[in-house]
């Protein structure tokens, strides 16, 4: 016998489709986006600006430290330049003083020697210019180094390089000024090595003004 089955439109086996969502338009969404970011999120602009200022004094203040650096690299590069020449300059000085009695016995013996004397002994002749010869090459080779003789007649007295031993009435030059050598001066570098000792002159002298005792008091006329 066989069943009637009654159909009411359903298949058992048949697969349910899932109901579909409405569509978004996600253009829409990104347009709003870039048309304002930040006016959807004013925070994070802030935050951005914020930021930038801060990388930028950062950035200011790292360069004002590297300029500072440098100028102090080059200041000490300069003082290590300044010591090293000083030390290269003055290096002999201890050595060049004590040439300097040297040089001293060899002058007084050249002027030791008059004229007249050259003149009539030729040997003696010969050694003094031996002499003078070996003073010329001493002073050469100190002045190679930096040492120079100091002779200054003449000119303005310096209390630097020079010492006063006396003073000289001298109308003929300016007071102060350098009229007598006692004992020639050196110099090393910019500095003294040994002042020259000399007379200063003073000027013309000074007219002697009687007493009021003294004076002669005019006669009375009458």
């Amino acid at each position: 016998m066989t069943k009637n089955h009654k159909h009411d439109g359903s298949d058992p086996g048949a697969r349910k489709t899932p109901a579909r969502e409405p569509a978004v338009n996600s253009d829409t969404g990104a347009d709003a986006d870039r048309s304002d970011p930040a006016g959807k999120n004013p925070q994070a602009g802030h935050d951005a600006q914020s930021e930038l200022a801060r990388l930028e004094a950062e950035n200011t203040e790292l360069k004002d430290r590297l300029l500072r650096a440098l100028a102090e690299v080059e200041n000490v590069r300069r003082r290590a330049e300044r010591d090293f020449n000083d030390v290269r300059q003055y290096a002999i000085t201890k050595f060049a003083g004590d040439m300097l009695g040297v040089a001293d016995n060899m002058e007084r013996a050249i002027a030791s020697v008059p004229d007249e004397a050259r003149k009539v002994d030729g040997a003696l002749k010969t050694l003094i210019q031996g002499v003078e010869l070996t003073e010329k090459g001493m002073l050469q080779a100190l002045e190679k180094h930096g040492v120079k003789k100091l002779v200054p007649l003449g000119e303005r007295f310096d209390p630097n390089f020079h010492e006063a031993l006396f003073e000289l009435p001298d109308p003929s030059v300016p007071p102060g000024t350098i009229a007598k050598i006692v004992e020639p001066g050196y110099s090393i570098g910019s500095r003294p090595l040994r002042p020259a000792k000399v007379g200063i002159a003073t000027g013309a002298p000074s007219q002697g003004v009687p007493l009021s005792g003294n004076r002669e008091q005019p006669q009375n006329r009458r």
